[in-house]
């Protein structure tokens, strides 16, 4: 028996789903036959869909096991990637304020 058939059976509710999709949008004068050709259209659009949805679904548990399958890092190496952070000031807020002090101490010196 193959693995992968070229003909794909639908599901009941996928068919219901697109009868009433196509019977909601259905246009005054419609025939029964118009409208039995957009159900199939949609019908076909939400297999394509659900399809697509599952093979993405494959393709991202392949990836998962992928990771957890890699080695994790040593403490030793998370130690040696640790940044070691250093912060540094400006220089002009401090020049401004012994600027701004000096001033003051002048002028209140002066009366």
């Amino acid at each position: 028996m193959a693995r992968h058939t070229k003909s794909y059976q639908s599901s009941e509710a996928t068919h219901d789903e697109a009868v009433r999709i196509a019977r909601g949008t259905q246009r005054p004068g419609q025939t029964k036959e118009q409208t039995r050709l957009i159900a199939q259209g949609i019908q076909k659009g939400i297999e394509q869909y659900k399809k697509q949805q599952s093979a993405r679904a494959r393709e991202l548990d392949k990836s998962i096991k992928k990771i957890k399958q890699q080695p994790t890092p040593h403490e030793t190496h998370a130690i040696e990637a640790q940044e070691k952070i250093v912060y540094r000031q400006h220089w002009l807020p401090w020049l401004l304020l012994v600027l701004s002090w000096t001033a003051i101490a002048a002028f209140w010196l002066m009366y």
